[in-house]
């Protein structure tokens, strides 16, 4: 919790009970939740949390980097808390919901790509690979 503290503090934002629930809530999961999800929780915990809080925070936390959003092909809003601080990208499992880690990018060819052939600037880059974990796949036809 105490690196939760640092990291609201390093947003300048305030260090809340609902904030740090959330936080511990995803802490605990290997999957990525949906707000429903998490305020379903959270309503364990705290008698009057509305969905509209869980929200709020999801999205503030999203935007300091504590937490990942996860871009679902099914358009709903997705979060996971990663606990890899080095630059990466995620690997979505779209049956299971796991997360997991892909240590490369290329966002070096992609800025030289960008620059010489359309003569533009990358400002930033997100990439997330969607598809079936090894599990996953061995079961499906897809």
């Amino acid at each position: 919790m105490d690196n939760f503290s640092f990291s609201l503090r390093n947003m300048n934002l305030k260090v809340t009970p609902k904030r740090l629930a959330i936080l511990d809530i995803l802490m605990e999961e290997t999957v990525y939740l949906s707000p429903e999800e998490i305020w379903g929780k959270m309503k364990r915990r705290f008698r009057k949390i509305g969905l509209p809080t869980v929200y709020r925070n999801l999205e503030e936390l999203s935007e300091g980097n504590i937490i990942s959003k996860v871009n679902h092909p099914n358009r709903k809003l997705y979060y996971y808390l990663c606990k890899n601080q080095s630059h990466h990208h995620h690997f979505i499992c779209l049956s299971c919901r796991k997360v997991e880690d892909i240590n490369f990018c290329a966002a070096k060819k992609i800025n030289k790509e960008v620059k010489t052939k359309l003569k533009g600037k990358v400002i930033s880059h997100i990439l997330q690979v969607n598809g079936l974990c090894k599990t996953c796949s061995k079961k499906s036809d897809i």
